[in-house]
């Protein structure tokens, strides 16, 4: 074997594979297969849902309250037939059928027209100590995406890549192990694409192709293989199945939508008035103002400082009445703080709510207030005490919370001496207290569960503490909706919050590896995802700012963000002609509102991502696989930003189809490359055929005044859409308070019909002019009475 300097050679332990099935029954939606000392179960959930459970010792650990999926019993039943021969079971749905060899129980799966996909390769399924492992073939020209949040390109052939949540602090193009820890990933080829969720909370990895090319391996340190295989046949059904499986995004507050402007710290509330004073003056709008760790009295969360922000009541109304919402960040970190008459640590304390280690212990470790303690968000009792702590912020107005620091990222010493990141111990007992888990199928009744140890749970320390966060919100803002932005989380984070990509750098780099990181996170059930804009690390150019500011406003969460160590990187420090570039993009984002606003919806709705890759809808287009520079935002609008410095033009690939180019309304016929002229001030922007945008007027903040004007802009061919509307700020559009109106364009002999159906729905917009502009033929103009409107151009 060929040896390496200082490496000493290693032995790996041999994988025990699974034996071959013995005996096979099944009862309701479950199939058990009985291979001797192990044991299979094969859930039939929808007819492109299944899932897949492997216990190598034949016990299958229990449910736990915390999962992030419906247990098996709660699917409706799904028909579906069992055939046995002499060397097979076969299960057919509706959809696909999953074959299971007798010998060495190998399974496979096929769609209707006897396409393989998720085919087990000669491994199978096996375990050895501490790890169990299934592998499957890579098809030709198959390709991978998803994995929620990973640097690097799109396509994540021949790569490995860990799930354990981390402190990915200065991360880069190599790195592995991010803020976010989502078990899932997408393959496709043309024709067929299937997706995996591997459920399991401990310590995980995918090797894609890179040990054995030809061959995708999954592991986890858990007991046993439980994984969901969601067949497509395109991406946008095996999004909908995956976000039915782990939930979607409540519908965020519109404001939510706008422009944010942060800075680790605004460090007084005279720095912040000047901020908001120069945003309104300058004309550059903006909805929400963050607030770093230096609001607090000596970071100790849940309180103010008495001397930089002495009446933060005021300020924060002050700046509500220039239109401006304030979001507060919120570690999990608590300040050891004995007798110092700190509430959060004396309640904390007081009813044993903190992480000790097994022998009883109080953990501790340090983040920004030094000797710090931690909840423990698994268990119920804390997770309602936390989320009832908020009450203190909202009850002066704070409208959204921004949880950091919750992978968790603790140092062994002080921030200021040079520690080493570490977590809880692994064999810290977490959750319990009243926790409920039920044995594995085929026992009866629930079992109090034990308690779980941080070896199992890691992942979802952030994940929880993002929920309690929103059920404090939801608690004690009941009547608005709020805002809730997390660094880390798992797979089922789009239920509580927004995420962004962590502590990004004012490199070119980390502008253009924003597009794939963020479209992956959209291909993993998350879309309300954004980047630092200009970079948190790190000092941007002029030149960098203005094409992040481009970039940043197709991002679903539109923030800029920068470190206390660095410039300042508003939108107005870098020269007039930065400033107005930046202004005249962000107004663009809010023209563009009721466009993505009705994206949120379809979010929330279907779980489909709003900034997508361009395989997304054009998933039997090659050419499309590895192209991660140009993105979609929906289904009609496609931007090919500049990433590079001193770059004026660039290769844009329009796949099949007519497009436009949103500035000139030049025409192009696609599939063809055309080379893209892009001053500072233009961002390459297409437009498909028969696309319907709404628009709006530029506003300095979502509800500066009433929406009179809805312009639809409107380009030749042939399309349907649906524009959702509510209030924008309260749940009422879970009863019903919303509308939507379907709107066709089609092409008749020689000329382009506009159908604007009669609005449904109990939400009434105010009295508004409609504007429907046919881009390069005309507009016609009606006041918005709700009913049916046909025109011709």
């Amino acid at each position: 074997m060929p040896q390496y300097f200082g490496k000493l050679p290693t032995t790996n332990q041999a994988w025990t594979t699974v034996s071959n099935v013995k005996s096979v029954n099944w009862e309701n939606n479950i199939v058990n297969f009985d291979c001797g000392d192990s044991r299979l179960t094969i859930s039939v959930l929808t007819p492109n849902l299944i899932r897949v459970r492997f216990a190598p010792n034949g016990e299958f650990m229990p449910r736990r309250s915390w999962a992030v999926t419906p247990d098996d019993a709660e699917w409706a039943i799904t028909p579906f037939a069992v055939r046995e021969t002499e060397a097979t079971i076969e299960i057919e749905t509706a959809q696909i059928r999953v074959c299971v060899q007798r010998e060495k129980c190998r399974i496979a799966c096929f769609d209707k027209a006897n396409r393989p996909f998720a085919q087990d390769a000669d491994m199978g399924m096996g375990w050895r100590m501490g790890a169990v492992a299934g592998w499957k073939e890579i098809a030709a020209d198959e390709h991978f995406y998803g994995f929620g949040e990973r640097t690097g390109f799109l396509d994540k052939l021949s790569e490995v890549k860990t799930n354990w949540t981390t402190d990915a602090l200065d991360y880069d193009s190599l790195t592995d192990e991010m803020y976010q820890a989502i078990p899932f990933f997408m393959a496709l080829r043309p024709q067929v694409s299937y997706g995996i969720f591997f459920n399991t909370t401990f310590w995980s990895q995918f090797d894609i192709g890179a040990e054995q090319p030809g061959i995708w391996k999954m592991e986890t340190r858990g007991g046993e293989l439980d994984y969901y295989i969601i067949y497509g046949p395109e991406p946008a059904q095996i999004l909908e199945t995956y976000t039915q499986l782990t939930g979607r995004m409540p519908l965020p507050p519109k404001w939510a939508l706008g422009y944010h402007q942060c800075r680790w710290s605004y460090e007084s509330e005279n720095v912040v008035r000047e901020l908001a004073k120069e945003f309104r003056q300058r004309r550059i709008p903006c909805d929400v103002i963050h607030l770093d760790i230096d609001y607090m009295r000596g970071y100790r969360v849940f309180t103010w400082s008495p001397q930089r922000f002495s009446n933060a009541a005021k300020l924060i109304s002050d700046l509500a009445k220039d239109g401006f919402k304030t979001v507060t960040i919120i570690d999990p970190g608590v300040k050891y703080e004995p007798e110092g008459n700190y509430h959060v640590f004396d309640e904390g304390v007081e009813n044993d709510y903190f992480v000790r280690k097994a022998d009883g212990t109080l953990f501790h470790g340090y983040v920004w207030p030094e000797k710090a303690v931690f909840p423990d968000f698994l268990r119920p009792d804390v997770s309602n005490w936390w989320a009832d702590l908020h009450k203190s912020l909202t009850d002066i107005g704070v409208a959204g919370i921004w949880n950091d620091m919750n992978e968790p990222a603790i140092n062994d010493r002080p921030f200021g001496d040079d520690g080493e990141k570490i977590w809880f111990p692994l064999d810290a007992p977490q959750g319990g207290q009243g926790d409920k888990g039920t044995r594995g199928q085929g026992d009866k009744g629930d079992i109090p569960a034990s308690f779980s140890t941080h070896t199992e749970v890691h992942n979802l320390y952030g994940l929880m503490m993002a929920k309690a966060c929103y059920e404090g919100l939801r608690r004690h803002r009941s009547s608005q909706r709020s805002f809730v932005l997390t660094r880390s989380g798992y797979a089922g984070v789009q239920r509580w919050s927004s995420v962004w990509m962590g502590d990004n750098q004012s490199l070119w780099e980390h502008l253009e590896m924003s597009l794939p990181m963020l479209c992956n996170m959209g291909l993993s059930g998350v879309g309300f995802v954004g980047c630092d804009i200009g970079g948190f690390a790190g000092n941007a150019t002029a030149e960098l700012f203005a094409r992040w500011m481009q970039v940043g406003m197709l991002y679903p969460l539109m923030r800029g963000h920068s470190a206390m160590s660095t410039a300042r990187h508003e939108p107005w420090v870098f020269g007039d002609r930065v400033e107005n570039i930046c202004r005249e993009y962000i107004n663009l984002r809010y023209q563009l509102l009721p466009y993505i606003y009705s994206l949120f919806w379809e979010a929330a709705t279907t779980g489909a991502p709003i900034l997508r890759p361009l395989l997304y809808h054009f998933p039997n287009d090659p050419k499309t696989y590895s192209l991660y520079d140009q993105v979609l935002l929906g289904a009609s609008l496609m931007a090919a930003p500049i990433y590079r410095p001193g770059v004026e033009h660039r290769a844009v690939y329009l796949p099949a189809g007519t497009w436009y180019d949103w500035w000139s309304g030049d025409r192009y016929e696609g599939p063809i490359h055309i080379l893209a002229h892009a001053p500072l001030e233009r961002m390459p922007l297409y437009v498909r055929s028969g696309a319907i945008v709404p628009m709006q007027p530029v506003s300095q903040y979502v509800d500066e005044s009433p929406l009179d004007e809805i312009r639809l802009r409107i380009w030749p061919g042939n399309n349907e859409y649906q524009l959702f509307e509510d209030d924008g700020q309260t749940s009422k559009y879970q009863d019903n308070n919303h509308s939507i109106t379907n709107i066709r364009v089609f092409t008749q002999a020689s000329q382009t019909v506009v159908e604007i159906a009669a609005r449904v729905g109990k939400w009434t917009p105010p009295t508004r002019e409609a504007i429907v502009e046919l881009v390069g033929v005309g507009e016609q103009r009606f006041q918005d009475d709700g009913k049916r409107h046909s025109l011709q151009f």
